[in-house]
């Protein structure tokens, strides 16, 4: 990768010693793993907004929709402060380029979803957002995002990564002359990525770039990206993907061997029914990719949608 991906992220993930307590939260992943990929830009909504380290603990309170920021103890009212800072600095971070952030779980800035929320008697609920994470995500609509605490599930973890690679994929398109010709060519290596998020969605980009040249380009390009954005929210499964690799497996019908077809379709089966990683069956098609030379398959995104060394078909 010529370029790493810039990602905003909740400063604690990365070490720093930002949080009431005056300690961090250091995630390793984030740091040592996906940090190899990644240039973050770290955010702290308290101290960014001019509040001491270390500080008294906050919480929300009222209305999930729309609660107030408030300190645990003394019981000052932040919102303001805060809200009034979270729109300035999402307008900054319109110049970083950002194909995503990873929010700190559970926070009342920036917890993404499930933040505790106090009503009038004290009693929480989880159904807040971190103030924030709200205006993050209104602004930012089409922005992959997660918490770090989601990240340990092994599928989660890998929508989110497959996401901020596509997007930074789609973004080098956007930094090339806007033409059909480049959006087409996209689309094409893209296809089956995008059959293995969701079959619909595919099915309507299809449609969209068949009829490129009736839509002005700006208009294109636009719609293109909030389908395709939208697409990949949607999770892959292991019956959407063994879909996927039957339809690869449709490639080789004139060159495998009966015993070859059969093994592979044992061993999509196997990952279909959860007993294999999807790593297994995705080699073995790529060793036929090779073997045959398949043109169409050689520039599947779907192979190879990630770097291979985060390993995280291993665990899908």
């Amino acid at each position: 990768m010529e370029k790493k991906i810039r990602l905003g992220i909740s400063a604690c993930l990365r070490g720093e010693n930002v949080r009431y307590d005056g300690g961090h939260k250091l995630d390793r992943f984030l740091t040592d793993t996906l940090g190899q990929y990644v240039e973050y830009v770290p955010v702290c909504p308290e101290v960014e907004c001019g509040l001491p380290v270390p500080r008294e603990s906050m919480h929300l309170e009222g209305n999930p929709e729309s609660p107030r920021l408030v300190t645990s103890k003394t019981k000052q009212d932040i919102t303001e402060r805060m809200l009034s800072w979270a729109k300035r600095r999402v307008v900054e971070l319109e110049k970083e380029g950002l194909c995503g952030f990873i929010f700190k779980s559970d926070s009342p800035s920036s917890g993404m979803e499930r933040v505790r929320v106090y009503d009038e008697k004290g009693m929480p609920i989880k159904k807040g957002v971190g103030m924030f994470a709200r205006i993050f995500m209104e602004h930012f609509p089409l922005l992959p995002v997660e918490e770090e605490g989601r990240l340990h599930d092994p599928r989660l973890r890998d929508n989110f990564v497959e996401r901020i690679f596509a997007l930074k994929r789609w973004r080098e398109v956007l930094a090339k002359k806007e033409s059909r010709g480049n959006l087409v060519d996209f689309h094409t290596h893209h296809k089956l990525f995008i059959l293995s998020h969701n079959p619909k969605h595919y099915q309507i980009l299809g449609k969209l770039v068949a009829k490129a040249k009736e839509i002005p380009t700006k208009e294109l390009y636009q719609k293109y990206q909030a389908i395709l954005m939208e697409a990949l929210q949607l999770k892959t499964t292991p019956k959407k993907n063994a879909n996927v690799l039957m339809h690869m497996m449709g490639y080789f019908k004139e060159q495998l061997s009966t015993g070859e077809k059969q093994e592979l379709l044992e061993v999509i089966e196997n990952y279909r029914q959860e007993y294999i990683p999807l790593i297994v069956p995705i080699t073995l098609i790529q060793h036929y990719v090779r073997k045959y030379d398949q043109p169409y398959l050689k520039q599947q995104v779907y192979l190879n949608p990630h770097p291979l060394e985060l390993q995280l078909r291993n665990h899908v």
